[in-house]
């Protein structure tokens, strides 16, 4: 068992590479001390926004130098990323809040440092996904983190009908979204057309702040509340897995009798049913089978 006490011999903050470092989503003071020392350790500090990581570095008395790396340049960043690492440079990858890589750039960025064989490591810290999740009261695991859903209404439908085509076909998760505050409510009247008006959800802002709330509510509820109140904030939507759904034989014949009735094959017939069920579509096919061979 790992003696929790100790610290590894090449800690992060002292060893040459790339750590990922987690820091806080508001309260400065969950910046661990681990993180400190590799911030301040660092030969450069990778960050989405020198603005944001420059006054939490300046908040510590830490000076560094601070390299921007988001989504528009990380491509054109990694290789000059590499050459610095291959150097013996210790450097570190900051998120503007939380764990990088959580719907933030660094991805590519460490794909590319494990290709090459590179040194990585990381210091663990504050998520506002995981954070939600457990105050949210939803059933903790297995979940599913979908990040941030699209902005717009026809592609953010159709990711949402995505998901919901996954639980009919057995997906049980609960889900959890980052959402912008001013599309809230519009995102939330999305969940609960696609996903079911029903279902137990929560909305989390500005967790570990002043003005931290949890609300806790179905997701038609949460998307009235939210119609008409405005939300301030980072915001994270927890929402509860889908109900266990059954279709019965009878349905099933139900379904496959009209599709073949409308005058689709066999096979097409079963594949639209599987679709609409979420029922593995050899087992419709067979029953389509069985249906076609039975007398009139």
């Amino acid at each position: 068992m790992t003696d929790l006490a100790s610290e590894p011999p090449d800690s992060p903050a002292a060893s040459p590479g790339l750590t990922l470092v987690a820091t806080p989503i508001g309260n400065l003071g969950d910046l661990s001390p681990r993180a400190l020392a590799a911030l301040r350790g660092a030969d450069a500090v990778l960050c989405e926004d020198t603005r944001v990581t420059g006054a939490l570095l300046a908040r510590h008395g830490i000076s560094a130098t601070l390299l921007p790396l988001h989504e528009h340049n990380e491509d054109d960043q990694i290789p000059r990323v590499l050459e610095r690492l291959r150097a013996g440079q210790r450097l570190a990858l900051a998120s503007d809040a939380g764990t990088p890589l959580v719907s933030d750039p660094g991805y590519r960025l460490v794909r590319a440092v494990i290709a090459a064989g590179l040194p990585l490591g990381a210091i663990p810290g504050p998520s506002a996904a995981v954070m939600a999740l457990t105050l949210s009261g939803l059933p903790p695991h297995p979940f599913l983190f979908a990040g941030f859903l699209p902005a717009r209404a026809g592609p953010r439908a159709a990711e949402l009908a995505r998901l919901r085509a996954a639980e009919r076909a057995g997906l049980s998760a609960t889900l959890v979204f980052y959402e912008s505050p001013h599309r809230l409510g519009e995102a939330l009247a999305a969940m609960a057309g696609a996903l079911g008006g029903d279902r137990p959800a929560a909305v989390a802002r500005e967790l570990t702040k002043r003005f931290e709330e949890v609300r806790r509510a179905s997701l038609a509820e949460l998307a009235a509340h939210y119609a008409a109140a405005e939300a301030r904030g980072e915001v994270v939507v927890v929402v509860g897995p889908a109900p266990e759904e059954r279709t019965g034989e009878a349905e099933l014949d139900r379904r496959l009798g009209e599709a073949l009735a409308a005058g689709m094959s066999l096979r097409d017939a079963a594949a639209a049913v599987a679709a609409a069920t979420g029922l593995p579509r050899r087992q419709v096919y067979a029953r389509a089978l069985e249906i076609g061979r039975e007398p009139g």
